[in-house]
């Protein structure tokens, strides 16, 4: 494994001889940081996230996750959250791959594989960390490698990423997925719940409209809420508002009053 780790490091160094984040490949995203850097406020998408070298955190809500070359990452809902690279230096700049989730592929390997998991209640949180097996690492390397020819990349990489969500499939975030595959049941109001208030986040917050529309009481919607995003409905809110007011600080030279009429 430590072979493997070294050659993805090396990969994604040669692919990005500065600083900042790369697509060499549609559906792939490669990050280099040379020094540790200050807390970026971001939504997170799904994705599988690995690190080549160096660590990162981030803070989802009051959680605190960290992870390095010996573990990988996993979102599957788009959350507000901030990240911050904590080991990076010039001779050892912080490295990492990230590869987002398509729920529809996620199904598709689940239906295929036949892996089945028990039903759960809508309690598995939207992001965790977990040890990095040698077999995942192995076609992550794999899917790197095809980043450096389009032509094999277009071929190939679909039957690797298909690989990788099956071992995350038969692997220790298996009912993390569920967020992505299931039709049915709370993690599914869940997403629904999430994608409604990312839209409209704006607007003035009724938890009692948006847990009716999925079809939950109040306190049920509010405690699943919790359990999945690590954050009530209004610090979810609160959290998308202050990140697009930012955005317009920087973005349209906005003060803060305007930026926060704008964002309600």
């Amino acid at each position: 494994m430590q072979n493997d780790q070294e050659e993805l490091a090396d990969l994604i160094a040669r692919a990005m001889p500065r600083d900042g984040k790369i697509e060499p490949q549609p559906g792939l995203f490669f990050h280099r940081v040379s020094s540790p850097a200050q807390a970026v406020h971001a939504v997170l998408e799904p994705s599988f996230c690995v690190i080549a070298q160096g660590s990162k955190e981030i803070l989802l809500g009051n959680e605190q996750f960290r992870y390095d070359p010996a573990h990988y990452l996993i979102t599957t809902m788009g959350l507000p959250a901030i990240g911050k690279v904590v080991e990076a230096s010039p001779q050892r700049p912080y490295l990492s791959l990230r590869l987002p989730l398509d729920p529809s592929l996620v199904m598709s390997v689940t239906v295929e594989s036949g892996v089945i998991h028990p039903r759960n209640d809508g309690d598995v949180k939207a992001v965790d960390v977990s040890p990095l097996d040698a077999n995942l690492l192995d076609a992550t390397l794999r899917l790197a490698r095809l980043s450096q020819s389009p032509g094999e990349y277009r071929v190939l990489a679909p039957l690797v990423v298909r690989e990788i969500v099956y071992r995350l499939l038969t692997g220790a975030q298996a009912r993390r997925l569920c967020h992505l595959a299931t039709f049915g049941g709370n993690d599914h109001r869940m997403v629904r719940a999430v994608k409604k208030l990312s839209e409209d986040f704006a607007k003035p917050l009724r938890i009692e409209s948006i847990a009716d529309q999925v079809g939950m009481s109040v306190s049920g919607f509010h405690a699943h809420f919790k359990a999945v995003t690590a954050m009530s409905p209004l610090q979810f809110q609160k959290q998308l508002r202050l990140q697009e007011a930012r955005r317009l600080m920087l973005s349209e030279n906005l003060d803060a009053g305007e930026a926060g009429y704008r964002v309600g």
